[in-house]
């Protein structure tokens, strides 16, 4: 097997006609999305446990194993010991990248700069940070099981030394406007894990951009898209239909399944964010009761961004006095709002319905 030459962008011979009725579905499905994002007061708040969990999955279909609830339990006591650290970092990584990304596209295009330093973050102090971050692959690499050396490849990627010129390639088409932004993002998508610029962690890079580049589209008003629970259900069909573009040099069945994805995802999130909205609007009600009443818009935003949490994390974060906040806690668990089962959880507070809702 060589390595791959990738496609010359945008694409020759692409029949829009013959995948139109998933780019019309597809489509539709965004716009209801972001329809809601743009009704939601707070979004970054309210729904900042679903970032976590799209960097969760995200790092799932990479063979990380924690799960949301150690996420957010370290977060509340990093101190605990746990055997998941550096699996908790990579996600914790994750998150931080996203959130540097999203303040430097205000100031940076989508460009090769800007990707780097998400890789750069995404590998900090994580066991492949060996792996030469911010920087492009100078060397070659093969994509099959890693137990296998290259004659057990099922892709090899273009050649070290065309790395620049392949992306400079991309960087170009992600800058111009096509025929349909979705169908675009699907061939972007492809065309970076074809060129795979880094050593690793190339798809992980990749998922972070794509919410990126809609928002950088103006498709989304929010770069709050969430593709990786799809990816990591269909795992399989997802490595395959990537794989096809290199085997058969055919792009219609990747760019069907992407649409899909974005489809039927969209269409959970919109529920998602809707069980999300009226569990806030239901308890917008009893919270009016806690002790010193004027912080209760303050205290319910705390619950929904940060869901797992101690009393000192409680404190720090919404400024409220020692007594005043322990008043409020004991409050929200005689309520049953949240759960407080200190002997078995290390003394920290659960959010337990929202929980419910984004596991």
């Amino acid at each position: 097997m060589k390595p791959f030459v990738p496609h010359k962008l945008p694409l020759d011979g692409l029949d829009l006609f013959k995948i139109f009725e998933y780019i019309w579905w597809a489509n539709r499905a965004v716009a209801k999305f972001d329809w809601f994002l743009q009704s939601i007061p707070n979004a970054n708040i309210l729904l900042s446990p679903l970032t976590t969990k799209e960097a969760v999955l995200s790092s799932k279909i990479e063979w990380t194993q924690a799960t949301l609830e150690e996420v957010l339990e370290f977060e509340a006591n990093p101190r605990k010991k746990t055997d998941k650290y550096e699996d908790i970092q990579e996600i914790i990584n994750y998150r931080k990248a996203m959130q540097m990304a999203i303040g430097k596209l205000e100031q940076l295009p989508l460009s090769a700069r800007l990707i780097k330093q998400i890789h750069k973050i995404l590998l900090t102090w994580v066991r492949w940070n060996w792996k030469n971050p911010w920087n492009f692959r100078t060397g070659s690499v093969f994509v099959g099981k890693k137990w296998l050396w290259v004659e057990g490849a099922t892709y090899i990627p273009p050649e070290p030394q065309n790395i620049d010129k392949y992306f400079t390639e991309l960087e170009k088409y992600i800058h111009i406007d096509d025929k349909d932004f979705l169908v675009q993002l699907a061939i972007v998508h492809a065309q970076f894990e074809i060129i795979h610029p880094f050593w690793d962690w190339n798809w992980r890079t990749w998922r972070i951009l794509m919410p990126l580049f809609l928002y950088y589209k103006k498709v989304l008003s929010s770069p709050m898209f969430y593709l990786s629970e799809y990816f990591e259900l269909h795992r399989d069909e997802y490595y395959e239909a990537l794989q096809w573009i290199s085997r058969s040099h055919d792009w219609e069945w990747w760019i069907s399944f992407f649409l899909i994805a974005v489809e039927k995802q969209s269409i959970k999130n919109i529920q998602k964010v809707q069980d999300i909205l009226n569990l806030y609007n239901d308890l917008k009600g009893r919270v009016v009761d806690i002790p010193t009443p004027k912080n209760a818009i303050k205290v319910l935003d705390f619950l929904f961004s940060v869901p797992i949490f101690d009393s000192k994390e409680f404190i720090r974060n919404t400024w409220i006095g020692r007594d005043s906040s322990f008043r409020i806690l004991k409050f929200l668990s005689n309520e049953k709002i949240i759960l407080d089962d200190w002997a078995l959880r290390n003394k920290t507070y659960f959010f337990d319905k929202l929980l419910e809702v984004i596991m």
